[in-house]
């Protein structure tokens, strides 16, 4: 990590924190400052960028840890849907914090829900600052792992800004990560 990379083809990225789409065109040099659910955060001279794991290729990055997450995928296959959807939601992470949001205590409600016969997760989860750009991203990112669960027909994910997001919010685990015990 924080070596630079040039890019070998183009890709598309998300600027942090605005949220905005972007084409890093090929040769771009880049750092990668985190990789963490499947996606990469890389610096460029344009600033902080989020690149799919489908773009690993270009960054010249083996999957390796992808391959484990699937394997893990396995074990929880037979789990009840609920502990499912919060390994799904472990795997999502702020592009900016290298903790994921289960542990920042950004997941404040996560219900299992039957409405006409069809299985519906419902979340409701903060970030750390309102004015993130990247809550949508982050939101739809938590949509679509949960959506890869067998049996949930629906998922919906919620930012809600109530209460407010705090630093005590972050579990014992994520404060140790950010060396904060």
């Amino acid at each position: 990590m924080h070596e630079e990379i040039t890019l070998t083809r183009e890709v598309s990225a998300i600027q942090i924190p605005s949220g905005d789409s972007l084409t890093l065109p090929a040769g771009t040099p880049v750092f990668i400052t985190q990789r963490l659910g499947g996606t990469f955060t890389v610096a460029t001279s344009q600033g902080l960028a989020r690149i799919s794991s489908q773009d690993s290729d270009a960054l010249g990055v083996d999957l390796e840890e992808e391959a484990k997450k699937q394997a893990e995928a396995v074990r929880l296959h037979d789990a009840p849907i609920e502990e499912q959807v919060w390994a799904q939601l472990k795997g999502v992470y702020d592009p900016e914090i290298p903790v994921d949001i289960v542990n920042l205590g950004l997941v404040y409600d996560c219900v299992l829900e039957e409405l006409d016969g069809k299985k519906i997760v419902a979340v409701k989860m903060t970030l750390t600052a309102p004015g993130c750009g990247m809550g949508p991203v982050i939101a739809a990112d938590a949509q679509a792992k949960i959506m890869t669960i067998e049996g949930v027909d629906d998922a919906r994910v919620e930012l809600v800004w109530d209460p407010a997001w705090n630093q005590e919010m972050i579990s014992e685990e994520g404060k140790m990560k950010l060396g904060m015990i």
